[in-house]
């Protein structure tokens, strides 16, 4: 059957968006517990809605979380400090509820013996990288990302000033029959926004024209053309926005987290787990897998699997997928991962240093793909070796 050229569509959201401001608190906490005790066990779970923050999960450790106290100072960083916003940092409540974990999962997670401690779980994890971007990422989520972060940048330097904290954004790229983007059809902004601004009633005109010349244009570049299609709040209004008009929780953005629907996700998400629970920590090493074997030339789309079974440390399967695109046998890349790559969670937490407090960053635009160095996962340090050990 021949190949053909097709569309693939990816969103992604801001800071501001309900399930984002979730997930940041939950890795706020998580972060806070980490820089008083790295082998802090947290499993954090937020809910947020008209005026109420809920906390909730499994917390073990020698340290001591203000949680309150981190709701706040989060909502306030984000931007929601207005009572106009029906939810702000000094005028919502904030409910805790939160336990020691089991000791039917802890037993598994010995922390006597770090490079050997079991799973935290079981679960299937998923990493992805592909040549269509400098950072080996696919093209859709990358821009949506990026839009989604200059929206954000645009209303924090008051480019846009009467913008507010929620907003989403999605990118229609089409591809040629060789997977290769080809343009940018189509961009959906959703961007909330003042009433008024400067004494006058905001005009669906004004918002559409400043997005499209202070978000659009500079994140697409040569991606923007006459023909790609840009759909502006498309009801024609965005006032009511964030926790007040849709309920937030941690972890309902894991497609927007990860690769945009372009690769497989195991289900797991990411924000307010500490680096024991593989369905963070996994992830991350899968990344790292599949990004340096695209580095090496290896392959040009790689996704690696990794699955665990609770309390055992190796892994139970290994299952990589290279679209045709491999240089050598996939048996041999497998064999290249279990030679280059410790999968067991202990090694996967001293190998990418994961006990450092650096996951509030993470939970917004996006888990990869992001040049900070904090995010070891990102490292395309192997590629030069893996290289070498391919014959290429």
């Amino acid at each position: 059957m021949a190949e053909r050229s097709y569309f693939f569509t990816s969103e992604a959201v801001t800071e501001g968006h309900p399930d984002k401001v979730c997930d940041q608190i939950s890795d706020a906490i998580l972060d806070n517990l980490l820089e008083q005790d790295p082998k802090s066990h947290v499993a954090v779970e937020t809910l947020a809605t008209t005026g109420l923050v809920v906390v909730a999960g499994e917390i073990t450790t020698s340290g001591y979380a203000d949680v309150e106290g981190i709701v706040r100072k989060t909502l306030e960083k984000i931007g929601y400090d207005k009572p106009e916003y029906h939810f702000d940092c000094k005028g919502s409540g904030v409910l805790v509820s939160i336990h020691s974990q089991s000791p039917d999962i802890s037993r598994g997670v010995r922390e006597d013996d770090l490079e050997n401690i079991g799973a935290g779980d079981q679960g299937i994890m998923f990493g992805y990288a592909v040549r269509e971007t400098p950072e080996l990422m696919p093209l859709p989520i990358s821009l949506a990302q990026k839009l989604a972060y200059q929206l954000s940048l645009a209303r924090k330097r008051k480019a846009i000033p009467y913008l507010r904290p929620d907003g989403k954004t999605q990118v229609t790229v089409e591809y040629d029959e060789k997977h290769r983007p080809k343009r940018v059809s189509a961009v959906v902004i959703a961007a909330q926004h003042d009433e008024s601004y400067g004494g006058k009633r905001l005009s669906r005109q004004r918002i559409r024209k400043d997005i499209i010349e202070k978000v659009v244009k500079p994140v697409l570049g040569g991606y923007f053309s006459k023909s790609t299609k840009v759909i502006v709040n498309g009801t024609g209004r965005f006032v009511l926005g964030g926790p007040a008009a849709d309920t937030g929780l941690t972890g309902r953005k894991i497609i927007a987290d990860t690769y945009g629907g372009m690769a497989s996700h195991g289900g797991g998400c990411f924000s307010g787990k500490d680096p024991t629970k593989v369905d963070r920590s996994a992830c991350y090493m899968a990344r790292y897998i599949a990004k340096n074997i695209v580095a090496a030339g290896i392959a040009d789309r790689c996704e690696v699997q990794l699955a665990y079974a609770i309390g055992i440390a190796d892994p139970v399967s290994i299952f990589v997928e290279t679209y045709g695109t491999e240089k050598i046998p996939k048996e041999k890349i497998e064999e290249l991962i279990k030679r280059n790559f410790r999968l067991k969670p202990g090694q996967i937490i001293k190998d990418l240093d994961l006990r450092r407090p650096i996951y509030s960053k993470t939970a917004a635009y996006g888990h990869f793909g992001r040049q900070d160095p904090d995010f070891s996962w990102e490292r395309t340090d192997k590629a030069k070796e893996l290289r070498r050990q391919a014959g290429l």
